[in-house]
């Protein structure tokens, strides 16, 4: 999602907690991977695999200069015809620790094996983190978590838009005098979509 279709979204959910709670989380996020140096593992459930989120979190990495925010997308069935960076088994879930991130996708309640290796890495070390749909047992494994509901005025996909372009905003600000288009893209949108100021 391009920075006027989020400003655009923003403008829309303004008057709700989402891009507050959007950004919070981001910089949660953010905190998490850059001082470590990355190690951002991303995992969704068996029936909902994380590909926009992925994408979204490539994309903001290198918009914003923040290699570390560009995740391993974590799969729950991997084929041997499949690309390197497709290939990512649960396993790899298993072998985390100090220093790295899991952020879980939820939708749905995600079976008992995944919880378990969740478990098994936050004891690791790992900072655990979810963007789920109020599974009481994903939310206790995290350190964060965001969720969203079926009585929410939003869905889990445009928090998910949220949360991505708002880590990618949070990352470090542009030399002075070196702005590059997205970030003038983004400025412009802002002012755009911003209300009229108030008068008195």
């Amino acid at each position: 999602m391009d920075a006027v279709r989020v400003a655009l979204l923003r403008e829309v959910l303004a008057g709700t907690e989402w891009p507050a709670a959007a950004r919070g989380f981001a910089r949660t996020l953010r905190s998490s991977v850059v001082p470590r140096g990355g190690g951002l593992l991303l995992v969704g459930t068996e029936v909902y695999e994380p590909w926009h989120m992925a994408a979204h979190l490539v994309d903001e990495s290198t918009w914003s200069g923040l290699p570390q925010l560009r995740p391993t997308l974590v799969r729950h069935r991997v084929e041997p015809d499949d690309p390197v960076h497709l290939a990512v088994g649960l396993g790899r879930i298993e072998a985390a620790g100090r220093g790295e991130t899991l952020l879980v996708v939820a939708p749905e309640r995600p079976d008992g094996g995944l919880l378990e290796r969740v478990h098994d890495a936050r004891r690791a070390g790992a900072t655990v983190l979810s963007l789920d749909g109020g599974d009481p047992e994903v939310r206790g494994l995290a350190h964060e978590a965001l969720t969203v509901t079926a009585d929410d005025e939003v869905d889990l996909d445009t928090v998910q838009h949220l949360v991505s372009a708002a880590a990618g905003e949070n990352g470090a600000p542009a030399p002075r005098g070196r702005r590059t288009f997205r970030d003038r893209l983004s400025r412009l949108a802002d002012q755009l979509t911003a209300p009229p100021p108030a008068r008195w």
